[in-house]
């Protein structure tokens, strides 16, 4: 059974008087802790289909047909299409994650990066009342980041972490409640090669660490080969090649 499968996706963006569809019925499926990638150049329709997992769809954009079928704990499967706002409160987070491509963009600029790892636990009843222990399990996981002061990083304000530190705080915030998919989308556009490598090291970890299945979103064909086990690519909201390269890179 594979932990999601989208079925005949329709995506639909209103642009003044007219409709256009953007996605146009796509499918795809994703097992349990496995990398895929659903690449291809920008304005195909990655963003929109990636966002649309999670009904994060800009108000302009409507999911006009198909299913999203996915697996929660526990194997019961759900249409994320379908389900109400409170069932759809409980996945975000905690079930499904993501990684958005601007994380200076995507923090809090009036919140400390440890307040924000901490509420994304505290969002799905982890240790809420006991604050000692939900403190320990966000160091427990900037050190598995691989940040050498994380106290220091928990103190800190966004503005005052760098464009690899803060992308690695997004990560900690997805990946704090353990999901069992975590969609990352372009997580590595905005910076070097060096942090480039060193973001995909730890997305690679958190796979085999937690058995994470990771959506890998990307415009970048020599990242997505080397580091997807499978490659999906759009092209005109349709997908086009859906490649399987073996074990995860």
């Amino acid at each position: 059974m594979p932990l999601l499968e989208v079925q005949n996706l329709v995506i639909s963006v209103k642009r003044g008087k007219k409709t256009l569809e953007i996605v146009k019925g796509i499918d795809f499926s994703i097992e349990q802790g496995e990398i895929a990638a659903l690449a291809g150049e920008s304005g195909v329709g990655k963003t929109l289909s990636a966002l649309s997992i999670l009904r994060l769809l800009p108000p302009a954009a409507k999911i006009t047909g198909g299913k999203i079928l996915f697996t929660k704990s526990g194997n019961e499967t759900i249409d994320i299409t379908k389900i109400d706002k409170k069932s759809l409160r409980r996945i975000r987070g905690k079930e499904i994650s993501i990684i958005f491509q601007e994380p200076g963009l995507s923090l809090n600029p009036l919140m400390r990066a440890g307040d924000q790892i901490l509420e994304a636990l505290s969002l799905h009843g982890h240790h809420r009342y006991d604050t000692k222990v939900s403190q320990i399990k966000v160091l427990e996981m900037l050190e598995k980041l691989q940040f050498s002061q994380p106290e220091k990083i928990m103190r800190s304000w966004p503005h005052q972490l760098s464009g690899g530190m803060c992308q690695r705080v997004m990560i900690a915030i997805a990946a704090i409640c353990r999901p069992r998919l975590l969609i990352a989308d372009e997580p590595t556009s905005s910076l070097d090669a060096v942090n480039k490598g060193h973001i995909l090291s730890l997305l690679s970890q958190i796979n085999r660490d937690f058995g994470t299945a990771i959506l890998f979103i990307s415009h970048d064909l020599s990242i997505v080969q080397n580091f997807c086990s499978r490659t999906m690519i759009m092209s005109s909201g349709k997908i086009i090649v859906n490649e399987n390269r073996g074990s995860n890179g």
